[in-house]
């Protein structure tokens, strides 16, 4: 009876957390659940802004990986692992550590959160492009790119369904880090494979922009009819 009680309790943490927000992601309850956990014992002095710089500096620490397999010894990539766990604490908390406080500055966290998603992004571009190799720069700056579209993609269906998501069908950025990581244990153990993988990512992401945006095309065309 206590475990039901316990989860009783966490079901109604999860909804009032995340209430701002629509999830589709594959591990959505697992990460629901994870981020409740947490939430409790994350320090007074932690503010959410703090966990927006921590996560921002997860992305710098993936940065560094990629800086550091490129001029020293490539398995420097490990390191992004670390990188990308510390960006997914940040990013995954900061928001919700202040509706779980009941502190939540709506449009400034949106506004906040959109910029530091960018930023961390950029950053982890830019480390790619510094270690690839012969002419294969592009991908980085495509992934970047189709990153960048995906983040106007959220924002455009936020400001016709007004329904915020930051999720692709089953795939968001929680996904989106594991496979990164993935990604980079493979070029520690087959180097030279991450132009490939990188390539082949930026292919899903292209076609997963071009469905979202033919739907949001839709929805809009939708909302038009039904306002006329």
């Amino acid at each position: 009876m206590g475990k039901e009680t316990q989860l009783e309790d966490y079901s109604a943490i999860i909804q009032r957390t995340f209430s701002d927000r629509k999830r589709t992601n594959i591990l959505k309850r697992a990460e629901q659940l994870t981020i409740v956990f947490l939430l409790p014992k994350v320090p007074g002095f932690i503010s959410p802004n703090l966990l927006t710089l921590l996560g921002t500096l997860g992305s710098g620490f993936v940065f560094l990986a990629f800086v550091l397999g490129t001029y020293v010894a490539n398995w420097y990539l490990l390191l992004g692992i670390i990188g990308l766990a510390i960006n997914w604490l940040g990013d995954s908390l900061d928001g919700r550590l202040a509706y779980y406080r009941n502190i939540q500055r709506r449009w400034y966290g949106f506004a906040l959160d959109i910029i530091a998603d960018w930023v961390g992004i950029v950053l982890i571009g830019f480390g790619y492009y510094i270690y690839a190799k012969n002419g294969t720069q592009i991908v980085a700056f495509a992934f970047v790119a189709l990153y960048g579209w995906s983040i106007i993609i959220s924002q455009l269906r936020y400001r016709i369904t007004n329904e915020y998501s930051i999720d692709s069908g089953f795939v968001g950025p929680t996904e989106l880090r594991f496979i990164i990581a993935l990604i980079l244990i493979i070029e520690v153990l087959f180097p030279g494979s991450i132009t490939y993988l990188a390539g082949l990512i930026s292919i899903i992401l292209f076609i997963i922009n071009v469905i979202d945006s033919l739907k949001l095309l839709k929805l809009g065309d939708l909302k038009d009819k039904n306002q006329g």
